[in-house]
């Protein structure tokens, strides 16, 4: 008893000799374990750092980040902005249409863009809008794990992803808008609580004073309260948790729309983007909303992610994701009709469809349907992407923002030397010359000829000094006025009155126009011409 009490208890296992050494390895190799996770990133920042990189310099995106000049007007306006501290109502910038009331339906996004290009000029934008893409990249992941996808699936659809996304790979408003799409998906596959009805009413109110896009909020809640209502109807469900589902998504569409009223122009802001979209007419008239060609170059990457999408779509139906289904619908027939909607299918329809696909892949492995080889096939590659998907939580990314940063403070000279709108799209030679051969363009005496796809880049280079004929702002515009457009760059009938009519001075037209041979039959002299444009004149009398 002296003993028990002397030991403060009975004596307890008699531990082996060489235990405290295996404790040691055991919290060094804890340790170990630790610190190669904070040296190693997991694969959504890899995957985020790589596109980073690739659009950056592999794309050349100091330069094709521009290759649409409406990136120039959108520069210009936000600077604008910031140095007049108001929004502008009427029309700064042409000729055609100058003093018309004006919406500017994506000034935060122009300040943002504007704001830095104050700062650190053409390259600076080109690093904003790289790591816009690059997050988009890091969440499309994010989304992939929140929906239970298989690392290898995750891993393969990220080909597609890139293939697809880098149509539209352009400093433009519309990359934001793919974060923002991103957050509004993940916020729909997350819990419901009275704390995201609120965080999803203040994304939707920053959303409507970035991109006309902000729709596809309170409309994506609709959509899932519609799917959480039918369910029961159509499969043998409790209504009671549906139904409350139902609820809570119609608020938050409420909430949403509520929200979006949040901008300066009110309730006109909703009625301008919905009258733009449905004109049908005017939509016709502007190339990004044409159907792509698919049997371009690439193009497979592209029929990859719609394949996919799709498939994953009839999967989500059969698992009873009505939700999945109807959105897949919209967008995938979205997408058919216009090359815009094809980033929206493979930024959000290949995370669900690698979700379902995942599940399909794990229930078919162990259904003992299918050959004992190929049963045995799936399940180990899909224990081994478990295995990896594993690993891959022990990831960080703490190592990787230093080296990003330095690469960027090291890279950023040769960057802001090349950033620019490329000399072969745009009349960047021409306009060096511009002011000195036509002063009176820059006067109420003259009136430029140029097209739209010039008319952005012009706005950038003269800072709105140079006022243009026509621009890529295709809603102020109006359908109307494309259509006399039209007759006039391609030479019908008419095209001599819409010359009087709008008293041109001066023409400055890519070379392969037809317009250019018209206008010398006219009379018209040719001041300038290098491998890109023309810069004509009107002569006395013509």
């Amino acid at each position: 008893m002296s003993r028990f009490f002397a030991w403060g208890g009975p004596p307890g296992p008699r531990r082996a000799p060489w235990a405290g050494l295996v404790e040691k390895h055991q919290r060094g190799y804890s340790l170990t374990s630790t610190l190669s996770g904070v040296a190693r990133p997991d694969l959504a920042t890899a995957a985020a750092l790589v596109t980073f990189f690739y659009v950056l310099f592999l794309h050349q995106g100091y330069s094709r980040l521009f290759r649409d000049s409406d990136a120039g007007w959108h520069i210009r306006s936000g600077e604008n902005i910031l140095a007049a501290g108001e929004l502008p109502r009427h029309d700064p910038y042409s000729f055609s249409r100058a003093g018309q009331p004006w919406m500017n339906w994506e000034w935060l996004a122009d300040v943002a863009t504007g704001a830095v290009h104050r700062r650190a000029g053409l390259g600076g934008v080109a690093l904003l809008f790289s790591g816009c893409i690059a997050v988009a990249v890091w969440c499309w992941f994010q989304l992939h794990w929140k929906l239970e996808s298989n690392f290898l699936i995750a891993g393969a659809l990220a080909i597609p992803l890139l293939g697809t996304t880098n149509l539209h790979w352009l400093a433009r408003p519309h990359i934001y808008s793919w974060l923002l799409m991103l957050a509004a998906l993940w916020w729909a596959e997350g819990e419901r609580s009275g704390r995201r009805l609120a965080l999803y009413a203040v994304l939707t109110a920053l959303w409507a004073n970035v991109h006309g896009s902000f729709l596809f909020a309170p409309l994506l809640a609709l959509l899932y309260s519609l799917s959480r209502f039918l369910r029961p109807l159509v499969w043998k469900l409790d209504r009671a948790p549906e139904w409350r589902a139902a609820r809570y998504y119609l608020a938050a569409a409420s909430l949403s729309a509520a929200a979006s009223l949040v901008n300066p122009y009110g309730w006109r802001l909703h009625q301008h983007v919905i009258g733009y979209l449905a004109d049908s007419e005017l939509l016709a008239s502007v190339g990004e909303f044409q159907s792509f060609n698919f049997h371009g170059a690439g193009a497979w990457q592209i029929l990859a992610a719609l394949a996919v999408a799709a498939a994953g779509t009839a999967v989500g139906l059969a698992r009873h994701r009505l939700d999945h289904f109807l959105l897949g619908l919209i967008l995938m027939a979205w997408a058919l009709r216009s090359a815009r909607g094809l980033p929206l299918v493979a930024l959000l329809l290949l995370p669900i469809a690698g979700g379902h696909l995942s599940k399909f892949w794990s229930r078919g492995s162990e259904s003992g349907r299918l050959q004992p080889a190929l049963s045995l096939w799936l399940r180990r590659s899909r224990d081994y992407g478990r295995r990896l998907r594993d690993l891959d939580r022990g990831g960080s990314a703490w190592l990787c923002a230093p080296l990003l940063l330095a690469t960027v403070a090291f890279s950023a000279p040769l960057i802001a030397r090349r950033a620019g709108f490329p000399e072969s799209d745009f009349p960047v030679a021409a306009s060096a010359h511009l002011e000195r051969l036509a002063p009176e363009l820059f006067e109420s005496s003259g009136r430029l000829l140029a097209p739209d796809k010039f008319g952005g880049y012009l706005i950038y280079r003269f800072q709105g000094r140079l006022k243009v004929f026509f621009d890529g702002r295709s809603d102020f515009y109006g359908r109307e006025f494309l259509k006399d457009y039209r007759r006039l760059v391609q030479v019908r009938p008419g095209w001599e009155d819409q010359v009087k009519q709008f008293g041109f001075t001066h023409a400055l037209l890519p070379n392969d126009y037809s317009l250019v041979d018209a206008l010398q039959r006219l009379g018209w002299t040719v001041k300038y011409r290098d491998e890109t444009a023309t810069l004509l004149a009107q002569t006395e009398g013509t």
